[in-house]
Order: C-alpha cells, then structure tokens, then sequence
C-alpha cells in the first residue's frame, strides 16, 4: 500500500483486521433500523468531517474493538462505489496473535471473535459485500 489516501469525500471504511492468521469479527447488535443486525461485521464505520480513509479506519477500530493501529499496519486498501456515489473504503491489516490481548468490545455490537477466513467467507450471516471484499484482498494477496 502506498501512502495516505487523499482527503476527499467518502462514507466510511472497513477493515479486515488479521490477528495471527485469524480475522477479528464482532456480531453487530440485534436492533431494528440498523443494517445486518444480527451479522459479523468488520471493523469501521462512517466518516468524520476532515478525516481521511486511513484516519477513520484506525479510530473506529480503536473506538470499536481497542486495539491501537498504525498507518503503516494498513497493508491494502481498495475503494467501492456506494450507493449515494461517496466511496467507501476497505482496508486489511496483520497483527501478531498476542494482539488478541489487546481486544476489548466498544460500546456497538453483541461480542467480537477470531474467525478463520474461510468460515468468515462461507459463515450465513457474514455480511455479503464484506466477505466480497476479503475474497478480493485474499485473491490479491495470492491466497
């Protein structure tokens, strides 16, 4: 991945977060009105004025699963069409396993979990457009 992405308009970002050879998940909460509720979502969310891609993703993570990143822990980054024409971004990034110590649930979602990528992948209530989009990053990736 090279560099920060531009600060322009997007509606937020996702991140594929890797903790050993395992993705941090979390079960997004069951209540009405929200979308997927009930699904395992990555990481992320929607922008902040003045944020870039990278500075939304690295926050909400920290806000929504504690654990503390770095530019450069983000190592692939892609941008979608949404359907109000903003992108929206998707990035992925490695940690060690020990990272897994570092994991505390934020104030959204029902429980976090490691999942392997493949039952991410084939899991029914995986959100389709995410497993989408890990499929791309694996596929780049050579996996």
């Amino acid at each position: 991945m090279t560099g920060r992405t531009e600060n322009t308009a997007f509606r937020g970002a996702k991140l594929a977060l890797f903790i050993g050879d395992k993705l941090a998940v979390m079960l997004r909460d069951e209540k009405p009105g929200i979308p997927w509720p009930g699904y395992w979502d990555f990481p992320g969310g929607g922008s902040n004025p003045g944020e870039t891609p990278e500075q939304c993703v690295i926050r909400e993570t920290r806000e929504e699963l504690s654990v503390v990143l770095q530019d450069s822990d983000l190592i692939w980054k892609r941008s979608f069409k949404s359907d109000d024409r903003l992108p929206v971004w998707f990035f992925a990034a490695h940690l060690g396993a020990a990272r897994a110590a570092d994991i505390r649930l934020g104030n959204e979602g029902q429980r976090w979990q490691l999942m392997e990528a493949g039952a991410y992948l084939a899991h029914p209530r995986a959100i389709p457009h995410f497993a989408e989009r890990l499929w791309l990053y694996l596929r780049d990736r050579g996996d």
